[in-house]
């Protein structure tokens, strides 16, 4: 049966801590961690004072019959004992008692019945011990041992007395309770009767010093467990998180840096594109011919007029295109002459255009003379009319593309 009740224990013991486990493992916030209370805590060290009543069996034949009242106890109707002590941590315990009392006349005492009222009076000092520092500690029921030394004047007769008490404490709230409890007087000398003394009293504490019960120990190694826990929940949280916003952060320089690496590529293709499309115009407008003109002459002849006729169909086209036109001479002659001679076919090329319809606002001219030379033919040097007809030109080139 024993072993049965010690396996249920076990299986309790077991499940209640495989719970506490499991709650701890759960714990989300602070307002789940349960907190100290006062009943989580003892008295640890305290003073005690008492007052109450004693009653005295001093019939030499009370520690026989430790329940016979009739004949032996002697009670007074008003308080008569009065005690303070000092309780200490350890479970030990100082106290000195003082009781009075009276032996009643009828009653047995020393084996005899008096026939008169015999006054009572001891002093005791007891050195106590909590049993509860045995047992396990609880919020109400203190009991104790306690041994010591004292001196009654019973009958009339002094005696020094070694005492043994046993008694409980019961107590109501931290500060009040009451005392109830035995003590065996035994004389010293052995000429008189040994004697018991009851007492029960109410029992106030002061200056107290509190700790925590076992089992708020226990709770208080459950709300740090818990609060580690918390504080591990947490922390791997914040660390989750942490490691998204690092992984955020490493997602957003990536795609950052693919926009940038996008639009530097886009970019580069507009800019590549845009030196295409020039190319492919500069290339376009040199394509549909050049200029002539005879020697001397600044007029345009009929081949001069139909690449021109091209040109403007070109410049039509490309309307946001400015152009520069630039006239040329061959070397024969005087240079100012070449010069002016220029001036006057870029003039011409000029008017033919915005005859033709193409706003001047896009259109530059001016004569270079001889000074730009498409060949070897400069002055001195002897030259075909074929070489020097290379060099009477009017150049029309693109100077904006927007």
């Amino acid at each position: 049966m024993k072993l049965i009740t010690y396996a249920l224990a076990g299986l309790i013991g077991l499940s209640s801590l495989q719970i506490a486990t499991a709650q701890t493992n759960e714990i989300t916030s602070e307002s789940e961690i349960p907190t100290l209370t006062a009943k989580d805590s003892i008295v640890l060290e305290s003073w005690i004072f008492g007052l109450g009543f004693n009653a005295v069996d001093d019939s030499g034949d009370g520690f026989n019959n430790l329940l016979s009242i009739e004949d032996k106890w002697n009670i007074v109707p008003f308080p008569s004992r009065v005690s303070i002590g000092r309780y200490f941590q350890s479970g030990l315990g100082l106290e000195l008692i003082g009781s009075y009392n009276r032996y009643m006349e009828g009653n047995i005492v020393e084996k005899q019945v008096v026939t008169e009222e015999i006054p009572y009076w001891a002093i005791d000092s007891r050195l106590s011990y909590d049993l509860n520092k045995l047992v396990g500690e609880t919020s109400f029921f203190d009991p104790y041992l306690g041994v010591g030394i004292g001196y009654a004047d019973a009958s009339n007769v002094g005696r020094v007395t070694f005492n043994g008490t046993v008694g409980f404490r019961l107590w109501f709230s931290k500060k009040w309770g009451v005392d109830l409890n035995s003590t065996g007087k035994w004389d010293a000398s052995e000429e008189t009767t040994n004697h018991i003394q009851h007492a029960a009293g109410v029992v106030r504490r002061f200056g107290i010093v509190e700790g925590l019960s076992k089992k708020g120990e226990e709770k208080l190694a459950l709300i740090r467990e818990m609060e580690e826990a918390l504080q591990r929940r947490q922390d791997s949280i914040a660390e989750a998180e942490r490691l998204a916003q690092a992984e955020r952060m490493r997602l957003e320089e990536e795609r950052l840096r693919q926009q940038r690496e996008a639009e530097l590529a886009a970019a580069e293709a507009a800019r590549q594109a845009e030196a295409k499309r020039r190319a492919d115009l500069a290339a376009e407008l040199a394509g549909l011919g050049q200029v002539r003109f005879a020697l001397n002459s600044s007029y345009l002849n009929t081949e001069s007029k139909e690449v021109l006729g091209r040109v403007v169909d070109f410049m039509n086209r490309n309307n946001t295109l400015k152009f520069t036109l630039t006239a040329h001479a061959d070397s024969r002659g005087n240079a100012d002459y070449n010069l002016w001679l220029s001036q006057r076919r870029a003039e011409k090329t000029l008017s033919y255009l915005i005859g033709a319809g193409i706003d001047e606002s896009r259109l530059s001219a001016e004569g270079k003379g001889e000074s730009e030379l498409l060949n070897h033919c400069s002055d001195g040097v002897r030259c075909t009319a074929a070489e020097h007809a290379v060099n009477r030109r009017s150049e029309i080139t693109i100077s904006a593309y927007e």
